[in-house]
């Protein structure tokens, strides 16, 4: 089979006003990024026609087997407009440094993927170059304006706001600036974020218009004074400044599935240690051009589907209509104890340990009153016993299951999905019973041990005496009626990465309590999350080349 790049490289791509005049969006409302992609400007346009159902894809508990949530996100899209069903697709945009790592784009696989895939996963419409941009414009400001005179009283060493890159890079974990005398600035330890971790990003995807996004900027803290009050955006009066910085990136960016779905991909914060959604702005854009929207939350259900209940739809006012894990099993196996290079080996016992997993995440899913239908995304390496195993048991649990094989067939591989989400929508459609996990306003505390003990699973949760002094400045502050945005490992349900399946009577401790008051909620983080990623030994780039003016080695 072609590989990724290939099979996009040889795809009839469509120009980008074609795909927009599918949905009724007019030349006017485009600003072209060349020929195949441009960004979107809509405004008030769309306000009054009928909003799209709204259909949510997540997966198991990510595993190194793979287990293909982009490329199930847009084969469905792809799916459902050959039903007859119009369908845009709504995605997150893919962050640099991973693509130049090993995690790969965001940009789906096979035969169901968004193009010009190139362009997606390298510099697109530069939507996280002002990302970058504006969050290091805060920190130039922040930092020169302690020089000049320190006029707020910020205490350098409580600065919270950190310079970012949108590269995985461990050397810059831990930093010092302002070296070289007098001149040059005042020294302090810092370090580096990668972009998608950056608040900035956070207030991007859940802004609705760019009134909103002044706002929200400008209620970022940043710092506290030495008697302990934050420091705002707002107080450093370059609010105005990173609006400008941001203004187009704001704007939704419109591209194409292989089988020239329309596709808004606009936004990307990661979900293990920010919301893991693509933007408010473009689900919402994509809910008034299509009759159904398919997107997608980042990792597994535990992470990007809980964030997008209890944080983006809460906040957006947005209610899915149905819900699609995505699992393989290969996948499964793993959390059933199977390492990586016998995955090709038939274990029927190892799928039915590891199906646990599955099982709790579509448990978690029906907490929130919506239907689930699990995509198995099919592998050549299933055998037909492992295959009927899983059928039976989705049976007997009564358990909505679909073979998919987008990846291969494109389409065609994911009719019979598409066929039971639309069925499944119209006999329990969620938009009419969906609810949130908590009340918003409950402390702080309790929104975290009902978020641990109801999704992840654990007996207990211990906060450590940092966590709790940081709660204390939370409630002082009057920000504690927020809701909770968990920083996690992705690859458990637990804090612990090497627990798969469905641990359980593990204890989750709460190490540090972070504002993200401009995004509009609470971080809690638990374990060891970097949020600045390093690169591996044989990092991706090693493969990448520019051959005869045509990129290789891309996936």
């Amino acid at each position: 089979m072609l590989s990724d790049l290939e099979i996009a490289q040889s795809a009839n791509i469509k120009p980008i006003k074609e795909i927009a005049e599918s949905i009724g969006i007019l030349e006017d409302d485009l600003e072209y990024y060349g020929k195949y992609k441009a960004k979107i400007n809509l405004n008030e346009k769309l306000k009054n026609k009928k909003d799209a159902k709204v259909i949510l894809v997540t997966a198991i508990s990510p595993t190194p087997a793979g287990e293909g949530k982009s490329t199930t996100t847009i084969g469905l899209t792809d799916a459902l407009n050959k039903i007859g069903k119009k369908t845009v697709v709504a995605l997150r945009e893919p962050s640099f440094g991973p693509v130049m790592g090993v995690k790969g784009g965001a940009a789906g696989g096979g035969y169901a993927q968004v193009i010009p895939m190139e362009d997606i996963n390298l510099h697109f419409t530069g939507d996280l170059h002002a990302i970058t941009t504006a969050n290091n414009a805060i920190a130039a400001i922040l930092d020169n304006h302690i020089f000049q005179g320190n006029e707020l009283g910020i205490d350098p060493t409580r600065i919270i706001w950190h310079r970012c890159l949108d590269m995985n890079d461990r050397a810059l974990r831990g930093t010092i600036v302002g070296l070289g005398g007098p001149n040059q600035g005042v020294p302090r330890e810092d370090h580096f974020d990668i972009t998608v971790a950056s608040e900035i990003m956070a207030v991007l995807c859940l802004s609705t218009s760019l009134e909103d996004f002044k706002e929200r900027v400008s209620r970022i803290v940043v710092a506290y004074t030495y008697d302990k009050k934050p420091v705002t955006v707002k107080d450093l009066k370059c609010v105005g400044a990173i609006t400008v910085i941001m203004k187009d990136a704001l704007k939704p960016n419109l591209v194409q599935t292989l089988e020239h779905s329309p596709a808004l991909v606009h936004g990307g914060p990661f979900a293990n240690i920010a919301h893991g959604c693509n933007s408010v702005i473009a689900t919402k854009a994509a809910m008034k051009l299509g009759d159904y929207v398919v997107t997608e939350a980042g990792f597994g259900a535990d992470l990007g589907a809980e964030k997008f209940f209890d944080i983006k739809c809460r906040q957006a006012g947005i209610k899915p209509s149905c819900v699609v894990v995505v699992a393989t099993i290969r996948a499964l196996k793993m959390h059933g104890g199977v390492l990586k290079e016998n995955l090709k080996e038939e274990n029927v016992d190892a799928l039915l340990r590891g199906v646990a997993n599955l099982e709790k995440h579509v448990e978690n899913v029906k907490k929130y009153n919506l239907p689930v239908v699990v995509a198995i995304n099919k592998f050549y390496t299933d055998t037909d016993k492992e295959v009927e195993v899983l059928l039976n048991w989705a049976k007997n649990k009564n358990i909505e299951i679909s073979l998919s094989e987008v990846f291969a067939k494109g389409s065609e591989g994911g009719i019979d999905l598409a066929n039971k989400v639309v069925k499944t929508i119209d006999e329990n459609d969620g938009s009419k019973s969906f609810k949130v996990l908590y009340d918003e306003n409950l402390p702080i505390k309790e929104k975290i041990t009902i978020i641990c003990k109801e999704i992840y699973g654990a007996a207990n949760v211990e906060f450590l005496q940092t966590a709790k002094n940081q709660i204390a400045v939370m409630k002082r502050n009057g920000w504690d009626k927020l809701p909770i945005c968990m920083a996690k490992t992705q690859y458990s349900l637990s804090d612990n990465p090497k627990l798969l399946g469905r641990p359980e009577g593990f204890t989750m401790t709460i190490r540090e309590v972070k504002p993200s008051i401009g995004a509009g909620f609470i971080v809690a983080l638990t374990g060891d999350i970097m949020t600045m990623p390093g690169l591996p030994k044989e990092p991706a780039a090693n493969n990448m080349d520019v051959v005869d003016g045509k990129i290789v080695g891309l996936f």
